[in-house]
C-alpha cells in the first residue's frame, strides 16, 4: 500500500494527538513522530503547532467556515430556516470535535495566551464563526428575508453559543451522550431562532 504524502500524515497524526491529549500537551516532536517523519520535516510544512492547528482546523474538521462564507456571498438558495438548520448541525458537529483539542489550554494560562496571539497573527479565532454568520444573516436581511430590525449578531451569538454549550454539556456528561439527536438539536435551535428573526 502506497504512504500518504508527508504533509498528510502530520495533519492526520496532528488531529489524532490533539484530539487525544489536547492542544496544549501535543508538541511537535510527538507529531512528528506519529507522522513518521522528522521534526524538521514537518516544520518544512508548518512555521508553527498553531499553523498546524489550523490547518487541522480548516482541512480535517467539519467545514464551518467555509459553509457560512458560501452562505453569505450566495444567500437565498434555500429557506433561511433550511440553512440555519445546516450551520447548526455543523457548528454542533464543529464544536464537539474542537473541544477537547483547546480545553486544555485554559488549564495553561501562558500556552493560551501565546496560542491567542498566534490566532490574531493569522487572523483567526473563535470569534471567526460568528462573524460568518452575522455576515449570512446580513445578507439575508438585505434580501428581505430576515427582518430589518433583527440583530445579526446576537442571533449569531445565540446560535453559536447554544451549538458551543451541547458541546461542553455533551463532553463532561458522565454518559457522554446528548439529550437529543444531531438532526433534532439543529431544526430546533434554526425553528427557534427563525421565529425572533422573521418578526
Amino acid at each position: 500500500m502506497e504512504q500518504k504524502p508527508t504533509r498528510v500524515r502530520i495533519i492526520d497524526a496532528a488531529r489524532d494527538l490533539m484530539r487525544t491529549a489536547g492542544l496544549a500537551r501535543t508538541t511537535t516532536k510527538e507529531i512528528a513522530k506519529a507522522a513518521g517523519c522528522s521534526e524538521a520535516a514537518l516544520y518544512k510544512y508548518f512555521a508553527s503547532k498553531e499553523e498546524l492547528f489550523l490547518t487541522v482546523l480548516d482541512e480535517r474538521l467539519p467545514r464551518l467556515g467555509g459553509l457560512l462564507g458560501a452562505l453569505a456571498a450566495d444567500p437565498g438558495v434555500r429557506t433561511v430556516e433550511e440553512n440555519l438548520t445546516e450551520i447548526a448541525r455543523q457548528a454542533a458537529l464543529f464544536y464537539e470535535e474542537t473541544f477537547p483539542v483547546v480545553a486544555s489550554l485554559y488549564a495553561e494560562p501562558r500556552l493560551k495566551r501565546r496560542h491567542e496571539e498566534a490566532m490574531r497573527t493569522y487572523g483567526s479565532g473563535p470569534h471567526k464563526p460568528v462573524e460568518g454568520l452575522a455576515d449570512y444573516l446580513r445578507a439575508e436581511q438585505r434580501h428581505g428575508r430576515v427582518h430589518p430590525d433583527a440583530d445579526p449578531v446576537a442571533a449569531a451569538s445565540l446560535l453559536l453559543g447554544a451549538c458551543v454549550q451541547r458541546s461542553f454539556v455533551w463532553e463532561t456528561s458522565q454518559d457522554r451522550r446528548p439529550p437529543d439527536s444531531l438532526d433534532d438539536f439543529a431544526r430546533a435551535i434554526a425553528r427557534t431562532l427563525i421565529q425572533g428573526l422573521s418578526r
